[in-house]
């Protein structure tokens, strides 16, 4: 097994509030160092990264946080930018917003920022993602497929994603659409990775030793295949129902952990 993940991670289910309680962008802001962070908002997955992005640096400036700014990557030219990774290195937080997450690997992937993310994520800064962001941070993600339906043959894209979690496949908006179904059909075709469903207004805070919490105020779906003694869709056409035995399912609410590691919930102490 890898080491799972190196530093810190937030990753959100999306739709996170944005009202005056905000708990989950509250985080952001505790993790990244208060009213001396230094935040970085990444808009690359968006098609509307000026929008997006004026919208979080109001949030967080509204939070406190002096030193924060939206950075638009629209091509790979832009990925390899002095003053973008300058920036980068001198954040203490560092924040991908939703859209489309095969556009945050196609647009930065092996690249400069990349490289420069990835040491910033060994150093301890804390990576967060929302929605298509949280996808993206694993070594596989979810591109495409259907949800609300039953786990059947339907077709699910899936591309490499950054690489900062390993073993692991994220899936959000996940209660709010019905994503059950397609995360049960990943982990089918791979049992060897986890799959984790994160509700929307949710996120789990990982630590340097795989270990997540729940944050916010729904729920986390981890499915584990490991033990699976049959399954039928290596077989399936497209909209045939799938077969699978003995996967495991835990469901997380805000305040219990997961040990990524050893695929166990953690029993935390009252």
């Amino acid at each position: 097994m890898g080491e799972k993940s190196k530093g810190y991670l937030l990753l959100i289910g999306g739709a996170e509030d944005k009202s005056e309680e905000s708990d989950i962008l509250r985080k952001v802001v505790s993790l990244s160092g208060e009213r001396g962070a230094c935040l970085t908002i990444l808009t690359v997955a968006t098609k509307e990264p000026e929008k997006v992005g004026e919208t979080y640096v109001k949030l967080f400036s509204r939070m406190g946080v002096k030193d924060v700014t939206a950075i638009d990557i629209k091509d790979r030219q832009d990925a390899q930018k002095d003053y973008i990774i300058e920036r980068i290195e001198k954040s203490t937080g560092i924040f991908f917003t939703g859209g489309d997450q095969l556009r945050i690997t196609s647009l930065i992937g092996g690249s400069r920022i990349y490289h420069a993310i990835c040491d910033a994520y060994k150093r301890g800064v804390i990576i967060c993602g929302t929605s298509a962001g949280a996808s993206a941070m694993s070594d596989t993600m979810i591109v495409d497929g259907d949800g609300n339906e039953s786990p059947s043959g339907s077709l699910i894209n899936m591309a490499p994603g950054l690489g900062l979690l390993e073993e692991v496949v994220v899936d959000q908006h996940f209660a709010q659409r019905g994503r059950i179904g397609r995360l049960l059909t990943v982990v089918a075709s791979n049992p060897y990775v986890l799959g984790v469903g994160i509700d929307e207004d949710t996120a789990i805070l990982v630590n340097s030793k795989a270990v997540f919490t729940v944050e916010g105020s729904g729920t986390v779906t981890v499915i584990d295949g490991s033990d699976i003694d049959y399954t039928n869709v290596s077989e399936l056409a497209p909209g045939d129902p799938l077969a699978l035995f003995n996967a495991k399912i835990h469901v997380l609410s805000p305040g219990t952990s997961f040990d990524l590691s050893s695929r166990r919930p953690v029993f935390n102490k009252t």
